[in-house]
């Protein structure tokens, strides 16, 4: 275990093999199983679990209540709201377990958010600086910048790196950054 200038709450359990980076901040009662990674300047907030092997990158936010099973990396800066949920196995049963070889992995790239209370169903990828609705339910992938939302997920929109919506012509009103498409899309998603 390598916690060197990383803050661990006494309550909270590291499992052998978890390697934390600098100024990462890991507060009460949460459990990293063995051989979870943990990048530089990273927050998991009270009762996070990393289940055994899992990856998460610089500048993440994990907040209260949520467990990040075994086959999910998080990226840089990715935001997990509170409660979030992520599965590993489509089809559980009690008594046929699968173990780590029927787990899909899911990757959370860079910027991701996920919103408080969603559900992120196993083997799916949600792209670069997308956003996960609050509650929402995502059963398939998610490209980068779409805004997803409801039970299930579907496309709400576009959204900045800087977290606001774009207009019609890609443009953030918050920040002035300005997108293209590439390749094509059906139809913008109605506000």
């Amino acid at each position: 275990m390598i916690v060197e200038k990383a803050m661990v709450h006494p309550t909270s359990i590291l499992d052998g093999g978890v390697v934390l980076g600098d100024g990462t901040r890991v507060w009460q009662f949460c459990h990293l199983q063995a051989g979870a990674s943990v990048g530089e300047y990273c927050t998991l907030g009270q009762n996070v679990n990393l289940g055994p092997g899992v990856r998460v990158g610089n500048g993440v936010k994990i907040q209260n209540n949520v467990s990040v099973y075994q086959g999910v990396t998080l990226e840089d800066q990715v935001f997990c709201g509170p409660s979030a949920v992520f599965t590993n196995d489509r089809t559980p049963r009690a008594p046929y377990p699968k173990g780590p070889g029927g787990y899909l992995p899911t990757l959370v790239r860079e910027g991701a958010t996920i919103g408080a209370n969603a559900t992120i169903l196993s083997g799916l990828t949600i792209g670069r600086w997308a956003m996960v609705a609050a509650g929402a339910v995502v059963t398939k992938d998610v490209p980068a910048h779409q805004l997803v939302a409801g039970t299930p997920a579907r496309a709400m929109g576009w959204v900045c790196r800087c977290g606001h919506r774009l207009d019609r012509e890609f443009h953030c009103p918050a920040c002035g950054r300005q997108y293209r498409m590439r390749g094509k899309i059906k139809s913008f998603p109605k506000p």
